[in-house]
């Protein structure tokens, strides 16, 4: 199957453009950034609406606790800041005020995974996901492209409830069609196929879509999915997919723990154990350099991708 590619854009670009469009149909929604604006392409949203944007330097924690204050006066409030600051620096903050008090605060985190490049392993989060899947009424969203994430970030504002919305740096191909329904919660089946199934999120969704002609002109029926909701997991779509093909490739820029691999193995463990491999990091920190060269360097990608269904077909009955 081809995909037409609309473009190149980065994913934070697609917030920036859908926190802009709430802000223009929203008056609830307000907006706050750690010190980041035009890294989380938050200009347009301050420029047009100066008095609902709070900018509050480079104090993650209280942006965290005055998100949450605000949402009791039925404020939509976004915080912005990279992956890494919006998980690990306030991890306590989320727990216990937006959380546990289930508070309608989206967390908008950029720069997420090794993709962030040359800031290096300080800043590359590889952990976010499986830390926020893990707090009880938390919904996390991984988009795969620029549009998708603009989608998500619109149907993040009406979702009820504290959401975790992850996306990145890069310039990417652009893929998902523009006027796409974007449903929390509900996969999104790209290619159908019987041999194999790929469930890929984020960036790894293109990498999957690379590999898809290599594995096609090898006689390799591929189904795969865009698991742009890693909580709550469609849990449906994986089974109907496994159903047909028996066997699963998990595609993550994430550390394997914890992450949209883990949560797959869960579904198969309780309902239909079936082998499985993991394209993600692996136990490790990142390191400075390019976004392709680490993902490169680190199995995640196109050749990994590949690798790994080659391996579970082998291991296939």
């Amino acid at each position: 199957m081809e995909f037409e590619i609309l473009g190149n854009k980065d994913t934070r670009s697609g917030f920036g453009e859908g926190l802009a469009e709430l802000g223009r149909t929203n008056p609830d929604v307000v907006a706050l950034c750690a010190d980041l604006t035009g890294s989380l392409k938050m200009d347009d949203f301050k420029k047009e609406n100066p008095e609902r944007f709070f900018q509050v330097g480079i104090a993650e924690a209280n942006m965290m606790g005055m998100a949450a204050g605000m949402t009791i006066g039925g404020k939509i409030p976004f915080t912005g800041t990279f992956a890494n600051f919006s998980t690990g620096r306030v991890y306590d903050q989320i727990r216990q005020s937006i959380a546990y008090s289930q508070k309608n605060v989206k967390i908008a985190a950029s720069h997420a995974g090794l993709t962030l490049g040359e800031d290096g392993a300080t800043h590359q989060i590889l952990e976010d996901i499986g830390m926020m899947r893990m707090l009880p009424n938390m919904t996390v969203i991984v988009p795969a492209d620029f549009n998708q994430t603009k989608q998500a970030t619109i149907a993040s504002a009406a979702h009820n409830g504290p959401v975790y919305l992850r996306f990145g740096r890069p310039v990417m191909p652009i893929f998902v069609k523009p006027d796409a329904e974007f449903v929390i919660g509900k996969a999104d089946v790209l290619t159908e196929g019987t041999d194999v199934t790929i469930i890929a999120c984020g960036h790894m969704v293109w990498k999957s879509i690379e590999a898809l002609k290599t594995l096609t002109e090898k006689g390799i029926s591929v189904e795969l999915i865009n698991m742009h909701t890693i909580k709550p997991l469609d849990v449906d779509a994986i089974l109907k997919s496994v159903a047909k093909t028996r066997c699963v490739v998990t595609a993550e820029e994430h550390m394997r723990n914890g992450g949209l691999g883990d949560a797959v193995a869960q579904v198969l463990a309780q309902h239909d154990p079936l082998p499985q491999e993991f394209v993600a990091v692996n136990d490790k920190f990142g390191e400075s350099g390019t976004p392709m060269e680490l993902m490169t360097k680190y199995g995640i990608d196109t050749a990994d991708v590949i690798a790994a269904v080659e391996k579970v077909l082998a291991r296939k009955k």
